[in-house]
């Protein structure tokens, strides 16, 4: 029987049954219980110089071919938003680049994209409002014209901008109104970017969530729905019995989805009215999308206990790769994609692989292999081994596979 090596944060060497893959099977239809997407990363050439502070160049056969892994698995993708280092690495050009190129890809096979649209192309810190909206515009532009839904990112610049309450209404009205289609909002929580502090214009939930609401309210035929990541589950659930209808609540709440997703009704089937639960988009999903999209397919079955089975672990491993600092989940990601065989190299744009720990690192093993995140747990095992010897780490030989 083969066994994992852990590193504990003594420094003390542990050992592990490896678990075999659990049998999942990909959907032979679409999923209709929940509407989910899969938050990707991006891939970076191994031999390119993605250090801090230059250019992302990106390995675009390996960011791609994650994309289509995620849509294999009847997921939709939500692209270049933070999970693919928006802010943190993810430079403007490379940012276009990567929204042409995943509509592109997302067309030829029928998968669902939405991508992100944002300010951070503006090089200046502090901008009026009015650049503010000019900004988004810019960018809601673009992703349009590719042909991709929209997610309007919540903007460092107007939290800086915005003086209150009506400023946040007032841009937000001004992208509503020029939208070609129902867009999803977002409202990302300090824990994932603390320059967003008081985003809607309070740092009183309930007031923020007021504003939120009311910028729905004013244009409901232009609000898919809103993705909340705040990491509160009671507070997502509150806003979501408020949501003026048809937008959906869009869980990007990675530390409870699992109870969030599944929602309060008894019934766990296709026609649970949508007010009890949430729908997903989330970073944690292109982390395990097998696991994601097996459960769901429980629920589309009307199987809340095989949905729980399945998910429930997988949530233990989620804490983990978005445990404080949060903003540097993107190394658990892709060093999961890289143990499960997606990308070539463990490597994020902007020297970001080097974020979190080796006992960190370790965890994620751990808990990935309880939960059924391994794809591939031989192959996960014999990386994971050499990732640590190159480090420095002294593996007993009965602990090598």
């Amino acid at each position: 029987m083969s066994e994992l090596t852990l590193l504990g944060a003594d420094g003390s060497v542990g050992r592990a049954e490896l678990n075999p893959a659990p049998a999942l099977a990909r959907p032979t239809a679409p999923l209709r219980s929940r509407v989910a997407y899969a938050a990707a990363h991006v891939v970076p050439k191994i031999h390119a110089d993605n250090t801090p502070g230059q250019p992302a160049d990106l390995d675009w056969d390996a960011t791609l071919a994650f994309r289509h892994h995620v849509w294999s698995w009847g997921l939709g993708v939500a692209d270049a938003m933070d999970t693919a280092q928006r802010n943190m690495g993810l430079d403007p050009a490379a940012t276009r680049e990567l929204i042409s190129r995943s509509a592109a890809e997302a067309r030829s096979v029928g998968g669902a994209l939405v991508v992100g649209v944002n300010t951070d192309h503006v090089e200046a810190e502090r901008i009026s409002l009015g650049e503010v909206v000019s900004a988004y515009l810019e960018q809601l532009a673009f992703a349009e014209d590719q042909g991709a839904g929209v997610v309007l990112m919540a903007s460092r610049h107007l939290a800086r901008a915005a003086h209150g309450p009506d400023d946040y209404r007032r841009v937000y009205d001004r992208l509503l109104e020029r939208a070609q289609s129902p867009v999803v909002l977002h409202w990302l929580g300090e824990a994932f970017d603390p320059e967003l502090r008081g985003y809607f214009g309070s740092t009183d939930a309930q007031a923020a969530a007021s504003v939120l609401i009311d910028i729905i309210a004013a244009h409901p035929e232009k609000v898919a729905g809103v993705k909340m990541s705040l990491l509160d589950a009671q507070k997502e659930i509150a806003v979501r019995a408020r949501l003026p209808r048809p937008a959906r609540m869009f869980t990007g709440d990675d530390f409870n989805y699992v109870g969030l997703i599944a929602g309060d009704a008894p019934s766990g089937g296709p026609d649970q009215e949508r007010g009890s639960y949430s729908d997903a988009l989330l970073g944690a999903f292109a982390a395990v999308a097998p696991l994601a999209s097996a459960a769901i397919q429980r629920l589309d079955a009307g199987d809340r206990d095989g949905y729980f089975a399945l998910l429930g672990p997988s949530e233990a491993l989620s804490r983990q790769v978005f445990a404080a600092p949060t903003f540097y989940y993107k190394t658990g990601v892709a060093f999961l994609s890289w143990l499960n065989g997606h990308q070539p190299g463990f490597q994020l744009v902007g020297g970001l692989h080097s974020a979190r720990s080796l006992p960190h690192l370790s965890e994620i093993v751990r808990l990935a292999n309880v939960a059924g995140a391994l794809e591939d747990p031989e192959l996960a095992a014999s990386r994971w081994n050499a990732f640590l010897a190159v480090s420095g780490v002294e593996i007993p030989r009965t602990v090598l596979l």
